[in-house]
Parts: C-alpha cells; sequence; structure tokens
C-alpha cells in the first residue's frame, strides 16, 4: 500500500472499531480485523490485564487461538503473556525450535502453531491493556513489515479499547445514578422522606451490609424490597424521630 492508501485503510478501520457497541464487540472486531490487515497473520487474539490475571484471553478468531491464549494464563509462560506483562514485543519463527518458553511452545506446535509475532496494546495514556496475539501455521511468517504493520494497527485498536472503556464506565456512570434516584423515590414515597434522608438511608443500608450503594438501590428496584423497616429508616435518619 502507498501513503495515500494505507491512510485511508487505518481511517476506515479506526471508524469501524469506534462503532462497536461495547468492549467485547471492539475486542472481536479486532481480531477478525488484525488477521485483514497484518500480511502474514492466519489467526488472532487478544489477552488482557485483568484483576484476575495478566493475560486473560479476551477474545479471538477461534478455537485454536482461544486454546492457545488459555494455555499461556495457565502455564504462566509464552511470548503474549510476557508481552502483557513485560510491555515488550515478542516473535517466535519457529514453535518446534524456540526454547524461551518450552512447554508452551510445543503444546501449540502440535495445534498447527509455528509461528507467533505479540505486540503491545496501549491505552491512550500509555497504560499497558493488553497483547494483541498473531498466529500463522507456516515458520518465519511475520516479515519486518508484518512487525511495523502490527505495531500501527495495535496502536489503533488500544485507542478503541480505551474508549470503549471510558464511554461503558459513563454509561454504567449514568445507569447507577438513575438507579439510586429510583430508589430515593421509592423510598421518600413510602416514608415521607426528603430526598437527603433517602439517600441516607440507602447509605447506611450499604455500610452495614458491606454492599455498594448502586446495588441496594438495584434491590429496591429491581426485587420491589425494601432495605429497612420504618423504625429502621428512623434509625438511619435520626431527623425523622424528631
Amino acid at each position: 500500500m502507498n501513503p495515500v492508501e494505507r491512510a485511508k485503510v487505518y481511517a476506515d478501520l479506526s471508524r469501524d472499531l469506534l462503532a462497536q457497541k461495547n468492549e467485547p464487540l471492539t475486542l472481536e472486531r479486532i481480531a477478525e480485523l488484525a488477521v485483514q490487515v497484518v500480511p502474514g497473520c492466519e489467526w488472532a487474539g487478544i489477552s488482557l490485564r485483568t484483576a484476575r490475571s495478566p493475560a486473560e484471553p479476551g477474545a479471538s478468531t477461534g478455537p485454536l487461538v482461544q486454546r492457545a491464549d488459555e494455555l499461556q494464563e495457565s502455564l504462566q509462560q509464552g511470548p503474549c503473556y510476557d508481552t502483557s506483562v513485560e510491555n515488550e514485543t515478542h516473535i517466535i519463527g519457529d514453535t518446534r525450535t524456540d526454547h524461551r518458553w518450552p512447554e508452551w511452545a510445543a503444546r501449540v506446535a502440535d495445534l498447527g502453531i509455528l509461528s507467533v509475532l505479540s505486540v503491545q496494546l496501549l491505552g491512550a495514556e500509555g497504560e499497558l491493556l493488553g497483547a494483541l496475539n498473531l498466529y500463522a501455521p507456516q515458520v518465519n511468517a511475520f516479515s519486518r513489515n508484518d512487525l511495523d504493520e502490527a505495531h500501527l494497527f495495535a496502536a489503533h485498536a488500544g485507542g478503541a479499547i480505551g474508549i470503549s472503556r471510558e464511554v461503558s464506565g459513563l454509561r454504567e456512570a449514568l445507569r447507577s445514578r438513575h438507579l439510586i434516584g429510583v430508589a430515593q423515590g421509592m423510598l421518600i414515597q413510602r416514608y415521607g422522606l426528603t430526598l437527603d434522608q433517602a439517600f441516607n438511608v440507602l447509605a447506611r443500608h450499604s455500610q452495614e451490609s458491606n454492599t455498594k450503594v448502586r446495588d441496594v438501590a438495584a434491590q429496591i428496584v429491581e426485587d420491589g424490597s425494601l432495605p429497612a423497616t420504618h423504625d429502621e429508616v428512623r434509625v438511619a435518619s435520626p431527623e425523622l424521630a424528631n
């Protein structure tokens, strides 16, 4: 591709990724597009840094990739695992002869994966989100040009993941505010509380039950069950006793 063609490809790619409705769909689309964009890539997957794991499988183009990524997580070894942990690019020309990750390499070679390229997925602030995992059934499938293309694609992909998470966070915050507002309204109607008193009831129950205020509100709204008797409401809002 010449520079103009490449610019158009990546402009279309960015619009495509930003059009996805949530993070899982964004991750799936990234994996699909990676196969189209990086010439040597036959299969692709994504490993994410999460609270549960430094390299949790997030999306893949099929069961073969899913298995390869799950093996890296369970064995805690492999190029993509190390990329997610160390923020470094790793490449394998032949999994049958590479000895850096012996157990994992031998097992994926048996699956038919011979070449691997793993590059970092970075957020807008440079934070390490995980790794883009590119696989091929041929030996030495990834050239220097493929490596450059993978890094360019990963830069767009990481930005899309970051935006998707930000949008999801805003949506969740709005949903939480809505739930809390509805729950306050129910308490106001039933007990004749003020808006602040109703929130005090939610906060008190949240503290005593070690439950998030949002979850207390959701219980009220979704189940129709109130978290406190009338006497407990008075305790939570002492000014009512006066």
